[in-house]
C-alpha cells in the first residue's frame, strides 16, 4: 500500500488541497481533472486510501457501488448521457498510473479518438 500522508487525492478528499468538485457522497468524492483530456474529464476516488485496482478487498463493495451510481448522477448532470462518455481505471506504471490513489476518470463532452490506446 502506497503512503496516504502524501496522497494528493486524499489531501483534496480532505480539503486541504482545493479542487472543482462535481460530486460528494459517504464513500467517494468527483472533481474536475486539473489536465482535462476532453471538456468534461472527471476524476471519481474513494475517500478510503487504497492505492489501485490491486488492493481493492471483498469489503469495498460500496465504494464501487457508490463509483458507478456517481457516474450515472454526473453524466446525467453533464448532459453527457446523450452523447456517450468514456470510464477507464488505470493501474500500475504501464497502465500509467501516475496517482497511486484508486480514481475512475469519467471523459465527455467531445468526440474520442477510436483507439483505446495510445
Amino acid at each position: 500500500m502506497t503512503d496516504k500522508s502524501n496522497c494528493i487525492f486524499c489531501q483534496i478528499v480532505s480539503g486541504a488541497l482545493p479542487s472543482k468538485k462535481v460530486l460528494e457522497t459517504d464513500r467517494v468524492f468527483a472533481f474536475r481533472d486539473i489536465s482535462p483530456q476532453v471538456k468534461d474529464h472527471i476524476l471519481i476516488v474513494p475517500k478510503k486510501h487504497v492505492a489501485d485496482l490491486t488492493e481493492v478487498s471483498s469489503q469495498d463493495g460500496p465504494v464501487f457501488q457508490d463509483i458507478f451510481e456517481s457516474v450515472q448522477l454526473i453524466v446525467k448532470k453533464l448532459s453527457l448521457d446523450a452523447n456517450g462518455f468514456r470510464t477507464v481505471f488505470n493501474t500500475g506504471e504501464h497502465g500509467c498510473q501516475t496517482v497511486f490513489h484508486l480514481h475512475l476518470h469519467l471523459l465527455g463532452g467531445a468526440q474520442m479518438g477510436g483507439s483505446m490506446v495510445g
